[in-house]
């Protein structure tokens, strides 16, 4: 049954503020991905924090029209079975996802993805950003860091005079 104007009214402000607010839509191909699997995707993604919605594109097109930062982006891409990856807190949450369900589906193709400023990013980069490591671990991981030099300093005053000497001079070496 074709959906009413009414309705499809409905999924373009629906869309138009899921591009709004998102840091990154991903967008993929998923053809020949059953209907069980796309709501295995649905709730796998969900749990960080992506929205993943299967609207025709051109319903897409419209929703990005209307959009003021977004109305320069190349729709050109925007062709075939297309599910479009939503997220507002991570820029990269939302192509880990994808990635993570395409290794056990691997018809889940890149296509490209959408910056909040309105520009295009090609399916390699995607790519890339979807093999970065969580926001969280990075995160972490900086913490770690700035807080290396300080745990190592502790230790060496902990040792007295000769440690801070004997550590000075293995960062020297």
């Amino acid at each position: 049954m074709p959906l009413t104007r009414e309705k499809k009214e409905q999924i373009v402000e629906d869309i138009s503020e899921l591009l709004k607010s998102s840091k990154m839509t991903v967008v993929a191909k998923y053809q020949g991905t059953p209907v069980k699997d796309m709501q295995l995707l649905r709730r796998e993604a969900k749990i960080s924090g992506t929205t993943v919605r299967v609207v025709k594109n051109r319903l897409v097109i419209q929703a990005i029209q209307r959009n003021e930062q977004l109305k320069n982006v190349d729709i050109s891409h925007l062709e075939g079975m297309l599910a479009y990856a939503f997220n507002n807190d991570d820029e990269a949450a939302s192509a880990q996802s994808l990635a993570a369900f395409a290794k056990t589906n691997p018809q889940i193709e890149f296509v490209g993805a959408i910056t909040p400023e309105g520009k295009w990013i090609n399916a390699d980069a995607v790519e890339a950003l979807s093999m970065l490591p969580s926001k969280p671990v990075l995160i972490s991981s900086v913490i770690t860091l700035l807080v290396s030099p300080v745990g190592k300093i502790l230790s060496a005053s902990g040792n007295g005079l000769s440690g801070i000497v004997s550590a000075l001079q293995a960062k020297a070496a």
